[in-house]
């Protein structure tokens, strides 16, 4: 059997695309020697410095952000690391699948459903967490420069560095062998020397099913 190759995965529990990617990830796991792990990052840190160059709608989606990262931070600190993909898991299911707020009551619900005490939603609105929160983000993002978004996803290179890329971004997320060749390409375009962007414009929204 293969060793398994780790894939660091840096999500934002705001954005419905990474959502579908790290849905695609399980799936992957399932037909590739591969494991995730987690890892946070903040759309609202990657844009605070130029929210004055955003629309009003994103603006306000920014500010809705700071609590589920905080939230996920702080049950990462409190119970290990190994609990942020079932947190991902039920805050994902909650935001994007059920459409349900992203505030206090629904992360609570979420933590819940983690196996988590609820009581972390409390922290939503402290900034005891933004410099592990800060931090994270800044592991994830160095390794692909500040032109990207949510995800990352990390995986040792040739050269035993980390080899950062951006994405996919992809809708609905594949299933079975299908998930698997997506990977298999998605890791030959990111290794290749001097590639760095494949993109069409995007004609349909998030499907989630």
């Amino acid at each position: 059997m293969s060793e398994k190759t780790t894939a660091d995965f840096w999500f934002d529990p705001l954005c419905p695309w990474a959502w579908l990617t790290s849905r695609w990830m399980l799936e992957v796991e399932q037909v590739r020697p591969v494991e995730v792990r987690w890892h946070v990052m903040s759309l609202a840190v990657l844009n605070e410095n130029k929210l004055d160059e955003l629309p009003q709608q994103y603006r306000e989606l920014l500010r809705t952000g700071w609590g589920p990262v905080r939230v996920c931070v702080a049950a990462a600190q409190k119970y290990g690391p190994e609990v942020l993909g079932r947190l991902y898991t039920a805050l994902g299911t909650r935001f994007h699948v059920r459409g349900e707020e992203r505030n206090a009551e629904t992360i609570a619900a979420a933590l819940t459903d983690a196996g988590l005490e609820p009581e972390l939603a409390g922290v939503m609105e402290s900034t005891e967490y933004d410099e592990a929160l800060r931090a994270s983000h800044a592991e994830g993002i160095g390794l692909v420069g500040q032109d990207v978004g949510t995800p990352v996803i990390a995986v040792p290179g040739a050269d035993g560095q980390p080899l950062g890329f951006f994405g996919p971004v992809v809708t609905p997320a594949p299933k079975g062998e299908a998930a698997g060749k997506l990977w298999d390409g998605t890791l030959l375009v990111a290794s290749t020397p001097g590639f760095y962007e494949i993109k069409r414009t995007r004609d349909v929204g998030p499907v989630f099913d």
